[in-house]
């Protein structure tokens, strides 16, 4: 059977460079992309593909920043010596089989959402999502897996009822009533994650949540009601866009190893 495996490319880049207690340099990114090469190797080693999806973040402005311009504020940029190496890593892929897919105006998560979703719709086999990324978790749902490449460990539908208290189809209402300061999505005031939870074990959806709330006599409903808006918005952010014009064939990400 096939199986798509898809690489959320600055996940694991990022993470490796940012292991080293090193000053940024040249050098430090040049040592942390070969780790990072090593780390793509092992992961279709491990995983055995049959195709192969490594997806980058574009930089800059995206749509969600056109839906709210406080989109991702408090994220550190990248380093620059590490964004000045990027394309030779890009080339360095390349010379190994691997078709990296870096996109303006949307996300590597947007891309792998997209491909995934279009993979199992069309039933062309397993769907493996390399990542850390929660975003990514409510693919399970559509019968994605998730890896943990640093642990060594798989994301099924039960981790994430483990790790947030729903499953993986309500983790973007989630994360919407919570809020995500990586992102800097605002998300309901004084809303967490175990609240948050409750709202759709109680009730199952954001739309049954705001309808149930024009009854709340306590704060909670009163700060629902308040901002609802916000809430809307924060669920727009955390959603993933899937119909990304990816520009590449499943031809063009078939595995095939080169010297």
């Amino acid at each position: 059977m096939a199986r798509l495996l898809a690489i959320d490319g600055l996940n694991i880049v990022r993470r490796v460079y940012e292991a080293s207690p090193e000053p940024d340099s040249d050098l430090k990114a040049d040592i942390a992309l070969r780790h990072a090469l090593s780390s793509f190797r092992h992961l279709i080693n491990g995983h055995e593909p049959t195709h192969v999806l490594p997806a980058f973040d574009f930089g800059g402005r995206t749509w969600r920043h056109d839906l709210y311009e406080g989109y991702r504020e408090g994220r550190a940029p990248m380093p620059d010596p590490l964004r000045a190496a990027l394309p030779g890593f890009y080339d360095a892929l390349s010379k190994i089989g691997l078709q990296p897919v870096s996109l303006p105006g949307v996300e590597a998560d947007d891309v792998i959402g997209t491909a995934v979703m279009r993979w199992l719709n069309e039933g062309r086999g397993d769907a493996v999502v390399a990542s850390t990324d929660k975003d990514l978790h409510c693919l399970i749902a559509h019968g994605a897996l998730v890896w943990d490449h640093f642990k060594g460990e798989w994301h099924d539908a039960t981790w994430v009822e483990n790790k947030w208290g729903v499953p993986p189809e309500q983790l973007p209402d989630l994360l919407a009533l919570m809020g995500d300061a990586t992102d800097s999505i605002p998300g309901v005031s004084r809303v967490g994650q175990k609240t948050a939870a409750k709202l759709l074990r109680t009730y199952g959806t954001l739309d049954a949540i705001m309808a149930g709330a024009g009854i709340l006599k306590d704060t909670l409903g009163e700060t629902l009601r308040k901002e609802r808006e916000m809430l809307y918005l924060s669920r727009q952010l955390v959603q993933l866009k899937t119909d990304v014009k990816v520009g590449v064939s499943w031809n063009m990400l078939a595995w095939q190893q080169h010297p």
